[in-house]
């Protein structure tokens, strides 16, 4: 929390039931004081001291950025009195003192703002003179203010209406910068990161939040460091050796500027730079640590500030003070000139005529009133001197003349308001804070900060032991498996021809229909057994091949599904007993056209085809008894998938079973073509040549398409060519018969086939 500083305004509430206060020893007198009607009180850090001494000696170190708020706590308070529109005939006044950076100065301070203008405490304990206390600039002395009269800071704990009824703020709860910050963290990338955290409420609650909201983004903590610039020199060194034997580039600091001051120059001193930075509001726009030195380590630091304005005649009235003011200002001046205003011996004596105008430090720079601005936000806020002031602060709601809305919700914190700001180095060396949006244009280059890379192809994350889950070891993917999305693997997909696809159930609609047409041609033929046409091409062989068709046409059925064991032996099988039952079937009508007239009969066609099919079942038998199909998962061909298909088993075997159809295909084709000139009426020969012509085209082009169809397309392929086969075979042999039988039955008569015998010869 860069201190944006809270105001609070307490009820002092009539507590009759506790009939003393109890005193805590002598507090110092305030630093600045001015009377009125109603009395404001503050407590700033003027001074600190790493040795935390509280003492006003010469080893405290000037804060002058609190002198500088101090003076806007004045000229608020002044600008308030000269204003008629806002407290008319009443007068505001104001005692600050400093807490030198103790909280338990600070709550000191706090008891004697309470106690009477004299110091008494007789009957503060029923009435205080001071009516609001604006400050302090931690958490820590604030939670310990808030306890005893009520208190304010940025700490999310300050939120707890329980623990702390009557305090408001005009900056922002932590709850909301820590899970910003968080999510900055995750907007660039950043999954292994540093903490370092200064030791007070403000660190510790404002990085458990950042630390439970990073682990929900997914954000892994290599380290978590705790600072306080009143440690010894060793525990600083300690920091320091834990960052440089890190491996995350990015720190995550929620600390206090003076506290981060002091491990920068640890930093700075072994030469430990090329960090990425992210601040938390508390340091990353304070003037205090932004100095070309310190821009070694913190170069290009990203965080949120409170909102920036400007303030109309602040700047005149900081540059006019002076030591006639008040007497408070007597020690700042000395220091600012680096003179005595007491005779002192090898001491310059101050004339009072220097110039803050020829000075530049952190009090006359007023480019950042970031601070500056909550604290001026106090003159919109109207004082009621009244028991029941709570009820009035819980109502406020009004708009500055800059635009912005004021009010405060039920636990008493105002709207969040941040404004995203880079660390960057101008032509003059100084350090400025680049805004917003301009900070992504300037990351062209964004840092890396992980534990381990992403797992490349074929390989997944595999958490190392003890350590978070960020840090990980990539290992193949086990078989199977498959890196598709980035550091996992899972499971490929498995390829087969499904029921439920479009060229499936196109497939399976062919198949039905040639199934059922090949049927309707077997009843057509059987309602006409008598008739000359189907006498004459021999019924019985008829019969059988339309039966041996349905077969070839049903086979294909047990191509299409998820390949198991006994769907892989059925498939093959099937198909190749079916379709040289059909080719023997051709082969006995084209034997028996050609013995027409050496009388070829009935048991010579049976035993044909009986013969012919059983060589193929012996070599189907031997098939499924040595080395049977069986279903594989083949990875081979894709890496993002599998392919399950069924494995031939014995390749002999395979290859018998094609080879031998193959050769009756071819043996009944040669066999067609020398009857092809067979006496036209009486001869089907030249439509079993046709048949076995496309047959054969069928499955040579088959070969081809076979080999270079990926997947599952090769099983629609081979399916195809049994179909369109099939198919062929139906047409050429039947379909001129049944239109005869159908369409022309005059020509079905004995007398028509015989009578065009012409006196063709073989």
């Amino acid at each position: 929390e860069m201190l944006l500083f809270a105001l609070v305004f307490i009820a002092i509430l009539i507590r009759a039931e506790e009939p003393t206060c109890e005193r805590w020893g002598h507090a110092h007198p305030p630093l600045f004081m001015k009377k009125g009607d109603v009395i404001i009180g503050g407590i700033f850090s003027f001074h600190y001291t790493l040795e935390n001494k509280l003492l006003f000696d010469s080893n405290l170190i000037q804060r002058l950025e609190d002198f500088q708020i101090a003076a806007t706590m004045m000229f608020t308070i002044d600008e308030i009195n000269n204003r008629r529109d806002i407290l008319p005939n009443i007068s505001l006044g104001y005692r600050i003192y400093d807490s030198c950076g103790s909280t338990r100065t600070a709550v000191r301070s706090a008891l004697e703002l309470m106690s009477n203008a004299e110091g008494n405490f007789s009957e503060s304990c029923l009435r205080s003179s001071v009516h609001a206390i604006v400050g302090h600039s931690a958490s820590s002395p604030t939670i310990a203010i808030a306890r005893a009269v009520g208190y304010s800071a940025s700490c999310e704990c300050l939120s707890n209406r329980q623990d702390f009824p009557t305090f408001f703020r005009t900056i922002p709860s932590d709850y909301y910068q820590s899970r910003a910050l968080a999510q900055l963290v995750k907007q660039f990338g950043w999954t292994w990161v540093g903490t370092i955290r200064t030791d007070t409420d403000y660190g510790n609650n404002g990085m458990a939040t950042f630390l439970y909201v990073a682990q929900q983004e997914g954000i892994c903590i290599e380290y978590s460091e705790l600072i306080h610039y009143a440690n010894p020199r060793e525990k600083f060194l300690k920091v320091v050796e834990v960052i440089k034997m890190s491996t995350s580039k990015v720190i995550v600091a929620f600390t206090f500027d003076f506290d981060l001051n002091v491990l920068i120059k640890e930093l700075l001193q072994q030469n430990v730079t090329g960090l990425q930075w992210i601040g938390s509001e508390a340091w990353i726009s304070s003037r205090a640590i932004a100095t070309k030195e310190n821009f070694r380590v913190l170069g290009g630091a990203i965080g949120f500030a409170v909102r920036n304005s400007a303030i109309p005649g602040l700047k005149e009235y900081i540059l006019n003070i002076h030591p006639s003011f008040s007497p408070g200002w007597n020690e700042f001046w000395q220091d600012v000139f680096k003179c005595s205003l007491n005779s002192q011996e090898n001491t310059t004596s101050c004339t009072l005529s220097e110039n803050l105008r020829q000075v530049s430090n952190d009090y006359t720079n007023l480019s950042v009133l970031r601070i500056n601005y909550n604290m001026y936000k106090l003159q919109f806020f109207k004082i009621f001197i009244h028991l029941k002031v709570l009820h009035y602060l819980k109502m406020v709601n009004f708009s500055t003349l800059n635009g912005e809305d004021i009010y405060f919700d039920k636990n008493g914190d105002p709207v969040a308001r941040y404004e995203l700001v880079n660390w960057q180095i101008n032509k003059e060396g100084l350090v400025q804070y680049i805004p917003n949006t301009e900070i992504f244009i300037l990351f062209l280059k964004v840092p890396k900060s992980i534990c381990s890379d992403s797992c490349p192809a074929g390989t997944r994350k595999a958490a190392q032991k003890g350590k978070p889950i960020c840090c990980f070891d990539c290992v193949p993917c086990s078989e199977g498996e498959i890196n598709n999305i980035t550091d996992a693997c899972v499971l490929k997909d498995i390829e087969f021809l499904s029921y439920a696809e479009i060229i499936s159930l196109v497939l399976e609609a062919f198949s039905f229909f040639g199934a059922s047409t090949t049927t309707a041609v077997m009843v057509v033929f059987y309602k006409h057994k008598e008739t000359p046409i189907v006498k004459a091409n021999n019924s019985e062989l008829s019969f059988l091949l339309l039966f041996a068709l349905t077969l070839c046409f049903l086979c294909s059925l047990a191509f299409i599904g998820e390949p198991t064991q006994w769907s892989c032996m059925l498939r093959h099988t099937a198909f190749g007993i079916s379709f040289v039952l059909c080719i023997s079937c051709v082969l006995g009508k084209t034997i028996v056209v050609l013995m027409a007239f050496r009388w070829f009969g009935p048991t010579q066609q049976r035993l044909t085809v009986c013969t012919f099919t059983a060589i193929q079942v012996l070599i189907c038998t031997l098939w499924l008894s040595i080395s049977p199909p069986s279903p594989i998962r083949n990875m081979k061909y894709f890496t993002e998938k599998i392919i399950l298909e069924c494995d031939i088993g014995s390749g002999i075997a395979f290859y018998s079973v094609l080879g031998y159809i193959g050769f009756l295909s071819v043996l009944c084709f040669v066999l067609a073509f020398l009857a092809r000139k067979l006496p036209d009426n009486f001869n089907e020969a030249k439509f079993i040549t046709f048949s076995m012509l496309t047959f054969c085209a069928v499955w040579v082009t088959f070969i081809p398409a076979y080999i270079s169809s990926p997947g599952k397309y090769t099983v629609a392929v081979e399916i195809f060519a049994i179909l369109a086969s099939s198919f062929g075979l139906l047409s050429c042999i039947f379909v001129p018969k049944c239109y005869i039988i159908l369409f022309r039955p005059e020509n079905n008569s004995k007398k028509h086939l015989m009578g065009k015998m012409a006196s063709k010869s073989l």
